[in-house]
């Protein structure tokens, strides 16, 4: 994981404790609000904030991790049918009238319901986005721990991967539903996903891969932590 700065103490007084850097990364998660939809990336607006894009199966809890790390209910809206819904969503970050950041919650894949077109085209909005989307500075692939990565999941890496190794953008694995695991499978489950990255740590890469919990609140902090650091 990406070694965070340590936050400043500004105008505190001596009797102030300072707050810990994960309280302070998630204070800062907390004030995620939505700001447009675009079903086509010549949609999206224009920005110079830093970009971090949510991805990953439509199964994989995407929509309930960013919930938990905002620590809003309904922030990220998961469909009652995975896989339909089909835009891009982006949320301010930041404080209001100055936000500093954005996240954005993108499609679910491989949902096996969804007709055959429909797939291949939000696959290939999704491969254009992650390709050239100017603002994008950091992925966030959510996978199953219990299921590790699909074919589908090593195609998304294919897509960004480039802008990974040159150091543009950063990963982070999120392993989601950790929960379920015993410690012999989540290390296994570290170990399977260090193995599916294979060459993309490079010297200028920043990737991580982190266990994650929406049940028991494991990893939370430390995502957002790491979300926050990419972004300050």
């Amino acid at each position: 994981m990406t070694d965070q700065n340590q936050p400043r103490s500004g105008d505190a007084t001596e009797s102030e404790a300072p707050a810990s850097d994960d309280k302070l990364a998630l204070a800062w998660a907390h004030t995620a609000r939505f700001l447009t939809t675009a079903s086509q990336l010549d949609q999206l607006p224009p920005t110079e904030l830093p970009e971090i894009a949510f991805v990953g199966r439509s199964n994989a809890g995407k929509s309930t991790a960013i919930n938990t790390l905002t620590q809003q209910k309904r922030l990220a809206f998961a469909s009652k049918t995975p896989g339909r819904t089909q835009h891009i969503n982006l949320f301010e970050l930041g404080p209001k009238g100055a936000p500093d950041a954005l996240f954005a919650d993108l499609p679910g894949y491989g949902y096996a319901t969804v007709a055959r077109d429909a797939k291949l085209r939000w696959q290939r909005v999704m491969a254009d986005y992650l390709e050239v989307r100017r603002s994008l500075s950091g992925v966030v692939l959510l996978i199953d721990a219990r299921l590790g990565f699909t074919e589908l999941d090593r195609q998304l890496l294919a897509f960004v991967a480039p802008r990974v190794g040159n150091g543009s953008v950063k990963l982070l694995v999120m392993l989601t539903k950790a929960d379920k695991l015993n410690r012999k499978e989540s290390r296994e489950a570290l170990a399977g996903a260090q193995d599916a990255l294979g060459d993309m740590t490079t010297d200028e890469a920043d990737v991580g891969v982190t266990l994650f919990s929406a049940l028991n609140k494991t990893g939370v902090g430390d995502a957002a932590m790491v979300l926050h650091g990419w972004t300050h």
